[in-house]
């Protein structure tokens, strides 16, 4: 028995890195999984990959910005596999710049699919978890919308529009089963960090330095919190942060 048996994903940044993970991770729990991206080569091979591993993944193009898309995924989820249980907004970018040297036009790029692109994908699952009798989203937000950055102006602002739309999102649907709770990763050995290392005074060593445990987070612990978000096991939890960085944050 798999702890995601019957259950069918959506997620949005599949083609690779943690998205890839998560959707590897669950196909191998049992469930039915759909995965969206801009890198139409990068998530037909995710997604044979999985179903050559016995699984069950369509691939879709989806730009997280577009309305149309969001919609158009939803529906392959229910026309594939009958309807959506899980949504993990996992899609995003990083540009480093302070407040000053932001433009606008980076500030609108970050925002438009960091934050935008999880209010539509929110917006677009509601009524298909609804008949379904609920379902559970799960955001992929950042320590970065917990606590300020020097470099990381726009993304701060995304990461914490992420947590506080979670929370308006499990308090609006709660009463009819749907389940909205946000993951906060520190650093993770991504393409995404290895942006954050090229400014000067920020390196890897320097980044260690910080985190209790010790060491850079790995796509898998993160798969791993959104399995338990995804899964019955977190029935009882909704509008909350789960905070995985290492400890980053307590000190």
């Amino acid at each position: 028995m798999g702890r995601l048996d019957g259950k069918v994903a959506l997620i949005s940044g599949g083609a690779k890195g943690q998205g890839a993970t998560e959707a590897r991770m669950f196909a191998k729990e049992g469930a039915k999984i759909v995965i969206g991206d801009l890198l139409d080569a990068e998530g037909r091979a995710v997604a044979a990959e999985i179903a050559e591993a016995g699984g069950d993944c369509t691939y879709v193009h989806l730009d997280v910005t577009s309305e149309a898309d969001w919609r158009a995924a939803v529906e392959t989820a229910v026309s594939e596999y009958g309807k959506v249980d899980v949504l993990i907004n996992n899609a995003g970018i990083l540009m480093n710049s302070r407040v000053e040297d932001t433009t606008e036009a980076a500030w609108d790029a970050v925002m438009d699919v960091n934050a935008k692109g999880v209010f539509l994908g929110t917006k677009a699952v509601i009524d298909e978890m609804r008949k379904a009798g609920g379902g559970s989203i799960i955001n992929i937000s950042s320590t970065s919308g917990l606590v300020g950055s020097f470099n990381t102006t726009a993304y701060n602002a995304s990461k914490g529009a992420v947590r506080l739309l979670t929370k308006s999102t499990a308090l609006q649907y709660g009463r009819e089963g749907i389940r909205a709770n946000s993951i906060h990763p520190g650093p993770i050995d991504t393409e995404m960090i290895q942006l954050v290392w090229q400014d000067p005074g920020r390196s890897r060593e320097e980044t260690v330095a910080r985190i209790a445990l010790g060491r850079i987070g790995t796509v898998e612990d993160i798969a791993n919190g959104a399995l338990f978000l995804a899964s019955e096991e977190s029935s009882f939890m909704t509008g909350s942060e789960l905070v995985m960085d290492g400890g980053m944050t307590a000190f």
